[in-house]
């Protein structure tokens, strides 16, 4: 659910990028106060099990030090708490992921980013007002394709809501009847159209095609071998078809897009990851997905090229945009100006049962994410955290 979160209760897989994502210095350490730096961020955390979230995590890491915090529950049976360590399926988080496979791959001498999709996958996209000839595996990264979002199908849609999700939650769903799904639908835009963005999952589905058509390989076995194992991610993983999260694990709660206080809260923890796939269907931690960003903002991951394409951004517009012309999206992840003078790069995430932030200082020095186990209310508590942590010092 990808626009999940940026749209709220429109979505229904992959979760979104429009939460966060823009990165400018925070202040050093050498200016913070040496007493509980973290005293806002911790309230703002238990501020969100207050607004009626079951539990939350969150992990910070700066420079070589590291804090957590939780709240809440992990489970609403046995009532234990939340913990540190837990893995949770972080959605649209996994966009940045897939992104930098695709740029290593650009960088290996594989593919170019300006290489059509018709180009590595021909006669996929066809439908009314899509030229694929012209759409570009950048115009994929960046969301300015045009192409339609799968999880806004209404009858996509319907299929995980209330209590037809347990009717379909093992269903196993191809990359190929996804984008069939959204190219029912015309084209919102033509690609690379000035001015013109929009968040759409099945751009990210066409890229785990790409990366899939290119190396041969799965997709999963090209995020573990790229990068879950170069650079040690041990508690991060590519579910591929597994309708399980590994241990250990809070349980993963929704209303499953019903609102209201009587809205029913069911638990979601286990369903099929193919109704994501390369748009969000990744597992991870706090500590993991800190070390991943960090790495990735610090130059460790892509050779110098790849690493100003990713971050060459683009402004982020359109009905699932909200920062106009200072909210940008570069290739799978976004820059976001949490107020004025403080920004960070990061991704938001949700799917059912699961609402992520990850954000990061443009040195990669500073890093957040968060987690919580259920994805009904609104998104100004967690805001509220990101915003403590980054610009409350």
């Amino acid at each position: 659910m990808n626009n999940f979160h940026s749209a709220r209760r429109t979505l229904v897989v992959v979760a979104s990028a429009s939460a966060l994502t823009t990165a400018a210095a925070a202040p050093s350490l050498a200016d913070r106060p040496a007493a509980s730096p973290h005293a806002k961020t911790r309230a703002a955390l238990d501020a969100i099990v207050a607004h009626g979230t079951l539990g939350v995590v969150a992990g910070v890491m700066t420079g070589h030090r590291s804090w957590t915090h939780t709240a809440g529950i992990a489970d609403r049976d046995s009532k234990r708490p939340r913990q540190p360590n837990e893995k949770f399926r972080i959605a649209s988080m996994s966009k940045p992921f897939t992104a930098t496979v695709l740029l290593k791959l650009e960088a290996a001498g594989k593919l170019s980013l300006d290489d059509s999709v018709e180009k590595w996958l021909p006669g996929v996209v066809r439908g009314k007002d899509y030229h694929p000839e012209a759409i570009t595996v950048r115009h994929l990264l960046n969301h300015t394709s045009g192409i339609f979002n799968y999880n806004n199908d209404d009858g996509f849609r319907a299929r995980y809501a209330g209590d037809a999700f347990d009717t379909n939650r093992y269903r196993l769903v191809s990359p190929r009847e996804l984008t069939n799904i959204a190219l029912a639908h015309p084209a919102v835009f033509q690609p690379g159209k000035p001015h013109h963005w929009e968040y759409s999952d099945t751009n990210y589905i066409l890229a785990g095609m790409v990366i899939e058509k290119v190396t041969g390989n799965r997709y999963e076995d090209e995020i573990t071998k790229q990068l879950i194992q170069p650079l040690g991610l041990t508690d991060t993983s590519a579910p591929g078809t597994s309708p399980k999260v590994p241990e250990p694990h809070a349980r993963h709660y929704s209303t499953l897009f019903e609102d209201g206080p009587d809205a029913k809260v069911r638990d979601v923890t286990e369903f099929s990851p193919t109704v994501a796939w390369s748009a969000g269907q990744i597992i991870s931690t706090t500590g993991d997905m800190n070390k991943f960003l960090s790495l990735l903002l610090r130059g460790k991951v892509l050779p110098p090229r790849q690493q100003r394409a990713m971050f060459d951004t683009v402004p982020v517009q359109g009905k699932d945009g909200h920062g106009g012309a200072e909210e940008r999206y570069g290739l799978g992840i976004r820059k976001f100006k949490l107020k004025k003078g403080c920004w960070v790069w990061g991704h938001g995430g949700m799917l059912p049962g699961s609402a992520s932030r990850t954000a990061a200082t443009t040195d990669g020095r500073h890093v957040l994410t968060m987690n919580r186990n259920g994805d009904w209310g609104d998104q100004n508590p967690e805001d509220a955290v990101v915003t403590a942590e980054f610009c409350g010092r």
